[in-house]
């Protein structure tokens, strides 16, 4: 499981919903806007505030998506996704 505790230096709120990402971006999983039951079972699946997470592909319709988080493969409906606050990692430069 990999933790990533970075501030951002910038000043400025880089989050975004899970589902915003596209396909093969890594984040950091920041926080949850749902029922504390969903977030107790995600949080069992691995999706822990602080861990890197990438999104893997997509079904038909871009729903649902898969997420890889520490090496295992979790299926997210749209719904459920949106409530997830990330923090997108960037390889060399920011955008």
């Amino acid at each position: 499981m990999i933790f990533n505790f970075i501030s951002d230096m910038t000043g400025t709120d880089p989050s975004h919903s899970l589902y915003e990402l596209p396909e093969g971006t890594r984040a950091v999983v920041h926080e949850f806007r749902l029922a504390q039951h969903v977030v107790e079972h995600l949080m069992n699946l691995g999706f822990v505030p602080g861990v890197e997470i990438e999104v893997s592909r997509s079904g038909p319709g871009g729903d649902p998506r898969v997420y890889r988080v520490d090496g295992t493969e979790v299926a997210l409906r749209r719904d459920v996704s949106q409530q997830i606050e990330v923090r997108p990692l960037f390889d060399g430069a920011r955008p």
